[in-house]
């Protein structure tokens, strides 16, 4: 899908993976360490030993850095109870190694999958506003018109642009059309966080997607969203603006996608027809939302 015709703050509040992680990974891992603890205490074999890097390494993948401490700190605790000799207190110089591999493996892997995580993140967002970038947001928008073709409920967007851009760039430098662009990025994500999916796709061209919402409602949204920006008073280049500095055209489209129709074809269409929109509002006077 490519909407554009060529091939953090924060960005959307993204569903979290992560807890339905933790509920279905937090069990597995318990139950792997006693299975584990089991085997090692019925061989106290060096091989079954191993396989106490199976739940750390788990662990940190799914919890990060504590996660894979804390199952490393439990690895210990069943290895200690495993094996006769250690309840003992017979530590000889395998069984330390063993315990600061545990510890090892933990920490690094947790490193490695929090930088895993955090690169993923970055090639998803925007480096100046911190919303998704546009690759981002046409996988989420093909994602979005497949659930709303299969439970036939209808999709907004809306697309937008900053008045006026070229002017503070000329008056005020290119710095402060960068941060102006970056203000109205940030109004974006504040409004709509956990709402919508927003991306800056071009120099100060956005686009928002809304899903499970009416004409009248997302109407209602961006007419909040011009009168937010509109009455923002920003800081640009270290110097502060009044209101009225920044405004912005808005062009809204929605539709009720048909699920037998190709998803990519209706994402392309329902962006075209809210640049359309976004063209009407322009030529009606600027700083105002027009429905196609």
């Amino acid at each position: 899908m490519r909407l554009t015709g060529s091939g953090n703050r924060k960005a959307r509040a993204r569903p979290s993976t992560s807890s339905r992680r933790g509920f279905v990974g937090a069990p597995i891992i318990a139950l792997l360490l006693l299975v584990i603890a089991w085997l090692d205490n019925a061989t106290g074999t060096a091989p079954i030993q191993h396989l106490y890097y199976l739940p750390i390494i788990l662990a940190a993948v799914i919890f990060d850095y504590w996660g894979g401490l804390v199952c490393a700190l439990a690895a210990i605790v069943t290895y200690h109870l495993a094996n006769q000799h250690l309840r003992a207190l017979n530590y000889g110089e395998g069984d330390y190694l063993q315990v600061s591999l545990f510890l090892i493996v933990g920490a690094v892997t947790a490193r490695l999958a929090g930088d895993r995580r955090a690169m993923n993140k970055l090639a998803e967002t925007d480096d100046l506003t911190g919303l998704h970038n546009l690759r981002s947001f046409e996988s989420n928008l093909l994602a979005t018109v497949r659930r709303a073709q299969a439970r036939r409920t209808p999709v907004v967007m809306l697309v937008l642009d900053l008045d006026g851009l070229k002017k503070i760039n000329d008056a005020h430098g290119h710095l402060a059309g960068a941060e102006a662009v970056r203000e109205v990025g940030h109004i974006i994500a504040d409004i709509f966080v956990g709402s919508a999916v927003a991306c800056r796709y071009g120099g100060d061209e956005f686009a928002i997607l809304m899903s499970n919402t009416d004409a009248t409602s997302s109407l209602a949204a961006a007419e909040h969203l011009r009168k937010v920006v509109e009455t923002h008073a920003p800081v640009l280049a270290g110097r502060p603006f009044p209101p009225g500095t920044l405004t912005i055209s808005v062009g809204v489209a929605d539709c009720l996608p048909v699920g037998t129709r190709d998803p990519e074809l209706v994402g392309e269409e329902l962006f075209h027809a809210a640049d359309h929109a976004l063209y009407q509002a322009k030529r009606g006077g600027r700083n105002r939302v027009r429905l196609k």
